[in-house]
């Protein structure tokens, strides 16, 4: 696959180049990123560069993780990266967000182009969202960018060679109005019809803020 660049209101999303590499490199030193993402700790400049010229494009090529790194639409520094990836055939999401650029919403927004993104141009027909329980953060910004929180599974994530609990959340075509390729029975209270391509099942979360 060929990487792709994507636009909202207020930011470009990009692929990441070499021009990058120290801003990821500066990003990685905060100890809220180096707590919750699994990179190296220590971060130094071989490991920022090893990730934005070989293994994001690698995972562009393969079509497996397609990392887009986020900057102000009018031009700047990368403020953070976004990226779908394929997990066991479930697409997933994954972002982190440089400390001086946290709280505008901008990781929230970046999510929700890149969900849609993911819904029209790959197929997905569910994004899920998984993080460390215990990081609220995150949380925050997937309920912001419209993943409905769906509980918590043990021991699913392996992290700094242990392994942990973690929250998982959800994300439909029909939360943000796209059509699905298949009906979509959910079960509970209202669901006694089956929803049809596009039609929404359900209620929404009420997004937290950030």
């Amino acid at each position: 696959m060929e990487p792709v660049t994507l636009t909202t209101e207020r930011l470009l999303l990009r692929p990441l180049t070499p021009d990058d590499v120290d801003d990821v490199l500066v990003a990685c030193q905060d100890p809220e990123i180096q707590r919750w993402v699994p990179i190296p700790v220590p971060y130094e400049r071989q490991h920022a560069k090893r990730f934005v010229e070989r293994m994001v494009p690698d995972g562009w090529r393969t079509a497996t993780i397609c990392t887009f790194g986020v900057v102000p639409r009018g031009g700047g520094p990368v403020m953070g990266a976004v990226n779908a990836h394929c997990q066991s055939g479930t697409w997933e999401i994954g972002y982190w967000t440089a400390r001086e650029h946290r709280g505008r919403g901008y990781t929230a927004e970046a999510a929700r182009a890149v969900a849609h993104w993911a819904f029209t141009a790959l197929g997905a027909q569910r994004l899920e969202w998984r993080a460390e329980a215990g990081n609220a953060g995150s949380r925050a910004v997937a309920q912001k960018a419209g993943f409905v929180m769906e509980g918590t599974l043990r021991a699913a994530l392996f992290h700094r060679d242990t392994l942990r609990d973690a929250w998982i959340g959800a994300l439909l075509p029909s939360d943000l109005g796209l059509p699905g390729a298949h009906p979509y029975l959910p079960s509970g209270e209202g669901s006694a019809q089956a929803a049809g391509p596009g039609v929404p099942a359900g209620g929404l979360n009420m997004p937290a803020r950030t």
